[in-house]
Order: structure tokens, then C-alpha cells, then sequence
């Protein structure tokens, strides 16, 4: 077979090769597919996670806000304060309840108070019942006030039930809640 050279200065455009018709109908091979990683679990973990610490956030804020309703005293109003004040010295006989409720020293007439009915509870064996009542507010400035209260003793001496009852004034001050300064019995 003589080979045909081109004429000179023609270009020879060359076709590829064919493939048989077999290979032309066949898909191409597939390629498999990237495995992914499993992150599923990661994920709910993640979003576990993530709930449980909003959930402990939450429930230790609660407790910190009910904590500090439930132990910061109530000294919201004149009369309010006087009368946590009365219970606390007189009825609980706690000192250091009783201190969050002054302008920072003890009233020293309500302390006097208390000491003579302690004295009178041992010399007639028997237990005061401390009730505080009518009490009223008389705003003298925004930031002060005078509080009158009437304070009961009851108590049964002999079988018989006895009560006694003293009026007080009691001079209160806003200074960041109400808090009692000075009292002193009515004559």
C-alpha cells in the first residue's frame, strides 16, 4: 500500500478514532461516591449539650433571685419596716434580724423593752404572746417618717388571760429601704 502524502500547503485535519458502537451505548463507569462523615451524633450531642447548660444557667439564675426574695428584708414602706423590726427584736428575739432593720445602731428604748419582758416572763413564768397593732404612718419628707404602733403582751397568768398594751412612735428613714432610727414609747 503506497501511502498518500497531502498536497503541499493543505492542512490535514485528523479525526480521532472512533469507538465501536458497543462502547459508545454504555454509561461511563461510575465513580463511588465520597463516604461522609458521621457527625449526627456529634451534633446532638452538641445540641444536648448545649440545652443542659442553658437549663443549669437558667435554674441558677432562678435560685439566686428567689434566694435573695426570700432573704433580703422587707423594707419597702414605713410601716412595713417598723413592724418587720418589732417581730424580729420582740417576737424572735433575734438581734441580728432586728439590726437589718436600723439606720446601723441598735434602739437602745426597744431593747430596754424587750429586757423588761423577759424579766416579767421568768418572774411570772409564763410566755408573752407579742402582737403589734394600729399602726400609722405620718410622712414628715420624702426620705422620713414617724410610725405609731400599738404593741400587745398577752399572756394567761393564774388562768386568767391578761394583756397589757403600749403605744410607741417610731422615727423611720429611706436610706436605700426603710429603716428605723429612734423609738420611744407614747407617755
Amino acid at each position: 500500500m503506497e501511502s498518500v502524502q497531502p498536497p503541499a500547503g493543505s492542512q490535514v485535519s485528523r479525526v480521532p478514532a472512533q469507538r465501536p458502537p458497543s462502547d459508545q451505548l454504555a454509561p461511563p463507569p461510575a465513580a463511588p461516591a465520597p463516604e461522609r462523615p458521621r457527625r449526627r451524633a456529634r451534633t446532638v450531642l452538641t445540641v444536648v449539650a448545649v440545652v443542659l447548660a442553658a437549663l443549669c444557667l437558667g435554674g441558677s439564675a432562678t435560685g439566686y433571685v428567689l434566694y435573695d426574695r426570700a432573704t433580703t428584708p422587707d423594707r419597702s414602706a414605713p410601716d412595713v419596716a417598723v413592724v418587720n423590726y418589732l417581730q424580729a427584736s420582740l417576737v424572735s428575739r433575734d438581734a441580728s434580724r432586728a439590726a437589718l432593720f436600723t439606720c446601723g445602731s441598735p434602739v437602745r428604748s426597744v431593747e430596754d423593752f424587750r429586757a423588761q419582758i423577759e424579766r416579767r416572763e421568768q418572774e411570772l413564768n409564763v410566755g408573752f404572746s407579742i402582737n403589734i397593732e394600729s399602726v400609722v404612718v405620718s410622712r414628715d419628707k420624702p426620705s422620713s417618717a414617724t410610725v405609731t404602733a400599738v404593741i400587745r403582751r398577752s399572756a394567761s397568768v393564774d388562768g386568767v388571760q391578761q394583756s397589757l398594751t403600749d403605744e410607741w412612735r417610731f422615727q423611720v428613714e429611706d436610706r436605700e429601704g426603710w429603716r428605723v432610727c429612734d423609738g420611744s414609747p407614747t407617755a
